[in-house]
């Protein structure tokens, strides 16, 4: 299956994913969409040296990282103005209270739902 996506062409998106088949499968489905990926990073401190220095577009964010809440990452990238998109099997109970503009996209996702609301993220972003 062949995906389209031409708002995500020449992105740069952080992977943040501690699982390693899940990861793999995130990259490639981002690289088939054109998107350069960064990491995938594993943990809470790996993602947030690359979210305090690095440039880059987007990023997916899994919310449980080996027992660790992402949401530190998630601050940081809202400060810096960079959208992102959870993933996580709790849905959206994995959002914070007072959080409600953090998207969760639910896991098991299906490509196209997550290229969907990556582009959503992006485009809200612009806007």
């Amino acid at each position: 299956m062949e995906v389209t996506a031409p708002t995500l062409v020449s992105k740069r998106v952080l992977v943040v994913e501690d699982e390693a088949l899940v990861a793999m499968l995130i990259e490639d489905l981002l690289e088939e969409c054109g998107c350069s990926v960064i990491g995938p990073c594993g943990s809470v401190e790996a993602a947030m040296a690359i979210a305090r220095g690095d440039t880059f577009d987007l990023a997916v964010l899994d919310v449980n990282l080996r027992g660790e809440k992402v949401y530190p990452v998630a601050e940081l990238l809202t400060e810096r103005h960079i959208p992102f998109l959870f993933l996580s099997g709790y849905g959206e109970e994995a959002v914070p209270e007072g959080r409600h503009e953090w998207k969760v996209c639910p896991k098991p996702f299906r490509s196209h739902e997550l290229i969907a609301m990556l582009q959503a993220a992006l485009a809200a972003a612009v806007h």
